[in-house]
C-alpha cells in the first residue's frame, strides 16, 4: 500500500446524498479480485450513457476534473453494500481522498485498508470545500496527514480527526497483510516451538 503523507491535488465537487457502493462501482463490475482496472468504470452509470459514451456534464468527465485526486461529497457517503471493490475503483481512478459530513462504517474502514483516507468534517467545512471544489482547475487543495490540516487554494486552513492508528498506517503504508507481516519472526518463533512441543499437530 503507498504512503499517504500530504496529498495536494485538483478536488472534484459531487454534493449528491447517499452516494451508495453500487453507484460508485456497479455490481457487473465486481466479478474480478484485481484492484487494479476498475478506474474506468467508477461511477460507471453516471459517468456514460447506454452506448457507453461518456456523459460531458458528469464531473469527472469535464476536463479540469479528469484528474482529481480529492473528492468532495455529500452525506452519507459510500453506503448501502459492503464492497471493497469501491475504494478500489477510487483509487485506480486516483482518488486517495474523499471529504464528506459522514460515511457508511464498512466503506470508512475499507478506504483506510486501501490507502485512501476518508476525512469526517462538519457540514458548514464541507460547503466551504464544496465551493473550493467547484472553481475547477483552480480547485486545489492541500491534505497534510502528518498535521491533520486541509489548505484550500485561498490558503485557509481546516483541521480534521483521524484515529492515531489508522494515521500511523496511512502514513508508513501499512495494510492488513503488512501489519501481520510486522510480527513474522514472534509469528516463526511461536510456530516452531508448537512444532516442538507439540510434533502430532
Amino acid at each position: 500500500m503507498d504512503k499517504f503523507t500530504k496529498l495536494t491535488g485538483i478536488a472534484a465537487p459531487m454534493p449528491l446524498i447517499n452516494v451508495d457502493t453500487d453507484m460508485i462501482i456497479p455490481k457487473q463490475f465486481l466479478k474480478t479480485i484485481k484492484r487494479s482496472g476498475l478506474g474506468v468504470n467508477l461511477f460507471d452509470e453516471m459517468r456514460y450513457d447506454d452506448d457507453g459514451n461518456e456523459i460531458a456534464d458528469f464531473v469527472l468527465n469535464k476536463p479540469a476534473y479528469r484528474g482529481a485526486q480529492i473528492l468532495v461529497a455529500g452525506d452519507n457517503f459510500g453506503c448501502g453494500s459492503s464492497r471493497e471493490h469501491a475504494p478500489w475503483a477510487l483509487l485506480d481512478f486516483g482518488i486517495r481522498c474523499v471529504i464528506s459530513t459522514s460515511f457508511a462504517d464498512i466503506f470508512f474502514n475499507n478506504c483506510f485498508k486501501n490507502g485512501i483516507l476518508p476525512i469526517v468534517l462538519p457540514q458548514e467545512d464541507v460547503d466551504k470545500l464544496m465551493d473550493d471544489a467547484q472553481r475547477g482547475a483552480n480547485a486545489v487543495i492541500s491534505v497534510d496527514l502528518e498535521s491533520q490540516t486541509i489548505t484550500g487554494p485561498d490558503g485557509g486552513s481546516i483541521t480534521f480527526e483521524v484515529d492515531a492508528f489508522r494515521k500511523h498506517c496511512l502514513l508508513n503504508g501499512i495494510d492488513d497483510i503488512g501489519l501481520t507481516l510486522e510480527k513474522a519472526t514472534a509469528i516463526d518463533s511461536f510456530e516452531t516451538s508448537a512444532a516442538q512441543s507439540r510434533p502430532w499437530v
